[in-house]
């Protein structure tokens, strides 16, 4: 296990190198010179065309080799925050200094926050596991799995990646002074990161306490559970509408399709997540119970009565 986790370790951090060189040709042009007229195309074009050679292309091949697309998981936590460099430094940018930095300052956080949840819940392990989702595609799609996951995995998450940090580009691209709207836009997003923290840390403790003392309790409704069944989606969803309020400040509201096809992704991926709580013989009961009385994103202070506080709820994160 260790020699694996090492290995495939060392594949993540090896794997963005091409990227990297890309990046340090825009903020110093003498070390590439012969990458500098690549990286004055439009910043756009240029980034989706290393998302699909570096992240696409070379992630779909390492996944064909190990048998396993496990590492587009902990990327989506670290590409946010190389998109948000990419723009910032790339020859054709044009932007308010003190935004640009606010807004990298709370893109670390964010990607900070949801790397150290993703490895705490894999117990620190580097592709010991994919999702769940993709293992379950693989068995509908049997032997041509391994061409329509280049279709079903990667080339959906460029767009939706894509698509999620266009703010960011905007941002790196309209000079305007601040003004009352990057308030409110930084407050969505800190209180996007915050709810997010506080839900996936009860999440974890609750399960690591069911493994090691489990005396049949199924759902948990305290703290943050009580009031919304997906706290954790919820605080993701403020992240990314939080960086819409940005561009929408700056007078770029198409920016928002990127944060609502997310929305209506994560809502999919709710009701598989549910079906697959329903599947489960000791908890389908309690959950569907759990489904009636609480709502599903949007926290609700008046579907159960105080006594309901002692119910306990686990779901996969």
């Amino acid at each position: 296990m260790g020699c694996s986790n090492m290995k495939n370790a060392m594949i993540a951090f090896l794997a963005p190198l091409p990227s990297i060189l890309f990046y340090l040709s825009f903020i110093n042009n003498s070390t590439f010179p012969s990458l500098t007229i690549i990286s004055t195309w439009h910043p756009l074009v240029l980034v989706n065309i290393l998302f699909f050679f570096n992240v696409n292309l070379l992630f779909w091949l390492i996944a064909q080799i190990q048998s396993s697309h496990w590492m587009i998981d902990p990327y989506w936590t670290v590409i946010p925050v190389m998109l948000i460099h990419y723009y910032s430094s790339h020859p054709l940018s044009n932007y308010d200094t003190w935004r640009s930095k606010i807004v990298i300052f709370l893109t670390w956080v964010w990607s900070i926050r949801l790397f150290h949840n993703y490895f705490r819940r894999e117990k620190w392990q580097w592709g010991s596991r994919e999702d769940w989702r993709f293992t379950n595609m693989s068995q509908q799609y049997g032997k041509q799995w391994w061409w329509a996951s280049f279709l079903s995995i990667y080339l959906p998450h460029q767009l939706l990646l894509i698509g999620l940090s266009l703010p960011m580009y905007v941002i790196h691209s309209v000079n305007q002074p601040l003004n009352i709207w990057d308030l409110v836009a930084a407050v969505v997003c800190i209180s996007g990161i915050v709810i997010a923290y506080i839900a996936d840390t009860q999440l974890y403790n609750f399960v690591m306490s069911r493994n090691n003392d489990d005396k049949g309790i199924t759902i948990l409704e305290i703290g943050l559970w009580y009031y919304s069944r997906h706290p954790n989606y919820l605080g993701e969803q403020l992240w990314w509408w939080g960086l819409v309020v940005f561009g929408w400040n700056l007078g770029h509201g198409w920016t928002s399709i990127g944060a609502l096809s997310n929305t209506m992704c994560l809502g999919y991926v709710t009701k598989l997540v549910e079906q697959r709580m329903l599947k489960q013989e000791k908890r389908a009961e309690a959950y569907r119970m759990y489904q009636n009385t609480t709502s599903v994103w949007i926290p609700c202070f008046n579907f159960k009565s105080a006594s309901s506080d002692s119910q306990f709820k686990i779901k996969d994160a």
